[in-house]
């Protein structure tokens, strides 16, 4: 029996995750969004994609909620995104409603799905989405380091001039300007990056990544899609096929790295069950004293919402 996915937000991002979890054929997907008409025609566009790239056409668009009963993971998308010169943190108040509405709508139907949360500023929307759906810590998990963590391998791929699938690095924290790219962890080809590069050059790596979205934002003036929209789907293959990959991603976090009662970036281990797993690295002394930065910075947008 196909797994039933459910998208919700048709824009970019969405779409672009929707796509990619057709292509890999396993599960049916709904994608909804509020604007008439729009997911039903990429819905439409996208089964008709199947009959070249090869995938069964089981995609629903709707404006409402009632095709996206007994899902087995929940993907939000949706919000407001970002434009030049607006950080995430500028969106909190505008998107905490309407992860508030989309997160009601889909706990109705689906009481035992995992939430994979997107939309931003993505550590405190996580905050909204557990509060809301009251789910455990468990089933509310953020896409975002996986994100980050894939810009710092792009760039550090283009910078040796090797293949990225031989890089491993690993990003934590927020998601913001805050995050934590742990050079500590990052090797090419089981080689730490460390030997690879001088101390310099890492550090330009480092800070590009911190402000890689930025960087995209202000080059097509609006977010990011393709990488976000794919590190989503990488997620909902681990929890629907149970794959248990240590992934990067957004989890509540209750004591692990002394961070407490938080959504912070972390490695976990990702299953059916959603995030079963938080992987404790070890960390240099300026690695952490970046982590409690980091989560203090997260704090302080959270603090902003109505509903923590």
């Amino acid at each position: 029996m196909r797994q039933k996915i459910t998208v919700v937000g048709a824009g970019n991002v969405g779409a672009t995750c929707a796509q990619e979890l057709a292509r890999r054929d396993y599960a049916d997907v709904v994608l909804v969004d509020i604007i008439p008409n729009f997911p039903q025609g990429k819905a439409l566009d996208m089964n008709q994609a199947g009959s070249v790239i090869g995938y069964e056409p089981r995609m629903v668009g709707t404006n409402g909620y009632e095709e996206t009963e007994g899902s087995d993971v929940v993907v939000i998308t949706a919000g407001k995104p970002r434009s030049p010169g607006m950080s995430r943190d500028d969106l909190v108040t505008t998107n905490e409603a309407i992860v508030t509405s989309v997160t009601r709508e889909v706990v109705k139907r689906s009481r035992g799905a995992v939430i994979v949360v997107v939309s931003n500023p993505l550590d405190a929307m996580c905050h909204v989405a557990k509060a809301v759906s009251r789910f455990p810590r468990r089933r509310v998990v953020g896409m975002a380091g996986i994100l980050d963590t894939a810009r710092f391998s792009a760039f550090i791929a283009q910078e040796l001039d090797v293949s990225v699938k031989d890089v491993t690095a690993m990003v934590l924290g927020g998601h913001g300007d805050q995050m934590v790219p742990v050079v500590s962890a990052t090797t090419v080809g089981g080689v730490p990056l460390a030997e690879l590069l001088p101390k310099r050059r890492i550090a330009k790596l480092v800070e590009r990544t911190k402000f890689g979205g930025g960087e995209i934002v202000n080059l097509l003036g609006t977010s990011a899609w393709y990488a976000p929209g794919a590190a989503a789907a990488q997620m909902v293959d681990s929890i629907c096929l149970d794959e248990k990959r240590v992934l990067p991603c957004t989890a509540y976090l209750e004591g692990e790295y002394g961070i407490r009662g938080l959504y912070m970036g972390a490695p976990v281990k990702l299953g059916s069950g959603g995030v079963e797993e938080i992987v404790k690295l070890k960390l240099t002394a300026d690695e952490r004293t970046m982590l409690r930065a980091s989560a203090a910075a997260v704090r302080e947008v959270v603090g902003i919402l109505k509903r923590k």
